[in-house]
């Protein structure tokens, strides 16, 4: 398949440019488009024979299911059966990095789904994804434009990288800014209950829900065996294409097996680390420094990009630090912890 490829503005996108991709989705095609935390891979939420591309264009399973995205209020009450306005978060944090499951009306296909009742609904707030739904006047269902099991697309290269040739049209953005996909709050139980950490970390949100429940699962330490209530929840993830190993531990701690296990590799090994920790491990390591842990979204923002690239220079091995878990800390380590190939604690 030839793939249209549009240059789009990501501050004033243009509108000839917006108009090609909203023929494609209007056609029944998929759509790849940057938002202000990944690359999406969208489709018509309507139309079912649209949204079974997504699967195979991802190689995804169908019962992973998919994350709506609408561009108001109105088109979210559209597609559910409460009232979204009358809770405060959709107020406060829509749009934004984060994804409210509500109980689905019938509007919504079971594909969508994977025939849950439920559905996860996300406004975004990038301009182009926007510009995107409003102008094809339909939500678009859309996960992170990546093969299925692979780092989200960050950048202009990974989207491509994966997705052309596959899909109709790549709408092109820049870098998106979070790096990481939306937190996802599950709004059906008892308690509103965090199912996927991201941008909007879990201080912020029990400001916002003082009982939110934040699951052992979240912390992903142990894979999770349920079914998938949402993305990135029942199969691997994030995962680069060479052997990763998380190492966690004290700063100290970590650096010093961390040091071994280089030392005992066979393979081109490079170390992820900080601009705190880089110092405690060896000058004739390679060491790819992903931010500093004083300001961890810098962090979030690389790591997908770090994952992507450093098997294609040549790397065998990637061997990561962990980091805190407060903040957005939570969501790096939730990847790292689904993308790892071993984890030692020490």
């Amino acid at each position: 398949m030839k793939t249209t490829k549009l240059q789009v503005s990501p501050e004033t996108p243009e509108n000839e440019k917006i108009s090609t991709a909203v023929e494609f989705i209007k056609k029944g095609e998929l759509v790849a488009f940057p938002t202000e935390t990944v690359y999406g891979l969208g489709a018509n939420a309507f139309d079912p024979q649209a949204i079974r591309k997504i699967y195979l264009a991802k190689g995804r399973p169908s019962d992973n299911p998919l994350i709506v995205h609408v561009s108001s209020l109105d088109m979210a009450q559209e597609l559910v059966i409460e009232s979204v306005s009358s809770y405060e978060i959709a107020n406060r944090l829509w749009p934004g990095p984060v994804t409210l499951i509500f109980r689905k009306n019938k509007r919504i296909p079971d594909v969508v789904t994977g025939g849950m009742e439920t559905v996860g609904i996300r406004f975004p707030a990038h301009p182009i994804a926007l510009a995107l739904i409003s102008r094809s006047g339909v939500p678009i269902a859309a996960p992170s434009a990546n093969l299925s099991g692979k780092p989200s697309p960050t950048e202009e290269k990974h989207v491509l990288e994966d997705m052309d040739g596959r899909i109709a049209c790549i709408v092109l953005g820049g870098k998106t800014l979070f790096g990481l996909e939306s937190t996802i709050i599950d709004m059906t139980r008892n308690r509103p209950t965090l199912l996927r950490p991201g941008p909007v970390s879990p201080e912020r949100l029990k400001d916002l829900l003082p009982e939110l429940v934040v699951p052992e699962f979240v912390m992903a330490k142990q894979g999770y065996k349920g079914p998938a209530l949402s993305p990135g929840m029942k199969y691997r993830h994030y995962s680069p294409d060479v052997e990763l190993i998380l190492v966690e531990g004290t700063p100290e701690e970590s650096s010093k097996k961390i040091e071994e296990l280089v030392k005992q590799s066979e393979r081109k090994t490079v170390v992820l680390c900080t601009e705190e920790t880089k110092e405690l491990y060896p000058k004739n390591f390679d060491r790819i420094v992903l931010g500093s842990r004083e300001n961890l979204y810098i962090v979030a923002a690389n790591l997908f990009g770090a994952l992507r690239e450093l098997p294609a220079q040549g790397f065998q091995l990637l061997i990561s630090e962990a980091f805190p878990e407060s903040g957005i800390g939570l969501a790096i380590m939730n990847r790292l912890r689904k993308a790892a190939w071993k984890i030692l604690r020490v």
